[in-house]
């Protein structure tokens, strides 16, 4: 039993072995062939047989990746550990609906498992990238944190502005500060759907100078994470030469 269970250990967790290799690169096309399909699911005018076909995609894919996470869990040196990880609630909440016939349809996770391809292809310079990530961000956490909350303190002063310049001419859209909020949310982040917008003077006067604002929203986390990341990369060079 034991021999058995190695030899399925050395397939599913390891990458150094041709089967290894074979194995997780099939799982990861059948990933992908699954979120296809269900991408092709929401399409209209679907014939039956078409129906059908994609239903057997999702059947069988369930059951591979069913037949997997058991193996998985079969094989783990700590069992919760691996059921309490990452994966390996993902691996389950995307796969479990399926069995409970809930209507919390949870198959677009199965995109995070995508991310064993790099573990696959070996990419140390990825895990680099995170650590330096992650490293950027604890750095601008300050930063980042103060912008927030400027950010929010100008959002609501921007739905409390148009309120007052848009209520009077146009009271079904602007009917009160909340909803002028979501104008504020999409005009300074510049996104603009054209939903609400003013037709006063002083509300598109007041609009103009909250775009200029919200150009500059978008300019400045990015400025911040730009700089922390080059100090990140500092600091991890530096540790690398010593």
């Amino acid at each position: 039993m034991s021999s058995i269970k190695e030899r399925i250990t050395a397939i599913i967790e390891s990458t150094e072995t041709r089967l290894g290799r074979a194995f997780d690169l099939s799982i990861q096309v059948l990933i992908v062939i699954s979120l296809s399909a269900y991408a092709l699911e929401t399409l209209p005018n679907l014939t039956t047989q078409e129906i059908q076909f994609l239903r057997f995609i999702e059947v069988f894919c369930v059951s591979v990746f069913t037949v997997e996470y058991l193996l998985r869990v079969w094989v783990a040196t700590s069992r919760p550990g691996y059921i309490f990880s990452f994966y390996g609630l993902i691996d389950l909440a995307a796969i479990l609906p399926f069995y409970l016939t809930t209507s919390l349809d949870l198959r677009s996770l199965r995109a995070f498992r995508l991310l064993r391809l790099f573990r696959i292809l070996k990419l140390v310079r990825f895990n680099e990238a995170l650590k330096r990530i992650g490293t950027a961000f604890d750095l601008a956490k300050g930063e980042l944190l103060l912008f927030i909350s400027a950010s929010l303190i100008v959002i609501y002063l921007a739905g409390v502005g148009i309120y007052h310049f848009e209520n009077t001419a146009q009271p079904e859209l602007f009917r009160s500060i909340p909803d002028s909020l979501w104008w504020a949310v999409v005009t300074l982040t510049t996104v603009g759907y054209g939903d609400m917008y003013p037709i006063t003077t002083g509300g598109r006067f007041f609009t103009t100078v909250i775009l200029f604002v919200g150009l500059g929203l978008v300019a400045v986390p990015a400025g911040i994470i730009s700089s922390s990341l080059s100090e990140a990369r500092r600091l991890h060079t530096k540790n690398d030469e010593r």
